[in-house]
């Protein structure tokens, strides 16, 4: 009964924590959704956008559906555990399987279409590029949410400043945006020998960076994920030999 107890507690726990991690994600799936201006819906205004990449746009849907599936899954360790309940405990160890099995082919697709994806990317490049000429210093919502990208990310442009000659910035003003050097008044000259990296390198360099915690978050997620379906399998068929 002691190791019983002790499982059941650290069943609660962890799953009160998924429970709460749900309504979070839940939450910023529903902010992705309604912010219009955030970096999602560039994808919307990029005349000639690939269509596969354009699907991105749906990524706050998928976030209110792992944010909704993770507090079904908070709700039925939770409830399963104190209530000692089989039915929850193995809806709960099923739900957790189904999850486990995605992520495993997700990561598969990945690897498989790493060439598709890189492709796909390129030709965003070019479009963006196409609509940065086009509309920077004109649209507002496009002016403003490529301003916050190059502040957050220290970056210019999508590959380099040179994505902004032609534009009606730079026809109007004859410089550059602040951001392509480092605050200077940035006629071409300055821009020309300044290093600062496009938003895309930079981008790509930031998870290059971090890939090792990406991949340990990964890896963390999936041991989380088996110990959660052996402990509920255990308390599953523990509380069934109790009834018997």
């Amino acid at each position: 009964m002691g190791c019983f107890g002790f499982l059941k507690a650290m069943m609660f726990l962890f799953n009160g924590v998924i429970f709460l991690a749900g309504a979070a994600i839940l939450g910023v799936g529903i902010w992705v959704k309604v912010d219009s201006g955030s970096i999602l819906g560039l994808l919307g205004k990029i005349d000639g956008a690939p269509s596969e990449l354009a699907q991105v746009q749906n990524v706050g849907y998928l976030l209110i559906a792992v944010g909704a599936v993770l507090l079904i899954l908070g709700f039925l360790g939770c409830c399963g555990a104190i209530r000692e309940s089989r039915c929850m405990l193995l809806m709960f160890f099923i739900i957790i399987l189904i999850v486990f099995i995605a992520e495993v082919a997700g990561a598969i697709v990945l690897l498989v279409f790493k060439p598709l994806a890189e492709n796909l990317i390129k030709q965003f490049g070019i479009e963006v590029v196409k609509t940065i000429e086009k509309n920077y210093g004109e649209n507002p919502d496009i002016t403003g949410l490529l301003n916050t990208t190059m502040t957050t990310l220290k970056c210019c442009g999508f590959n380099n400043y040179t994505d902004f000659t032609g534009s009606p910035f730079v026809n109007k003003f004859n410089y550059y945006p602040d951001q392509c050097c480092n605050g200077e008044v940035c006629t071409d000259a300055v821009a020309s020998n300044m290093v600062v990296q496009g938003c895309f390198p930079a981008l790509m360099k930031l998870i290059d960076d971090n890939s090792v915690v990406i991949i340990a978050v990964a890896l963390g997620i999936a041991a989380l994920e088996l110990a959660a379906m052996i402990v509920s399998m255990i308390m599953y068929c523990n509380i069934g030999s109790k009834q018997n």
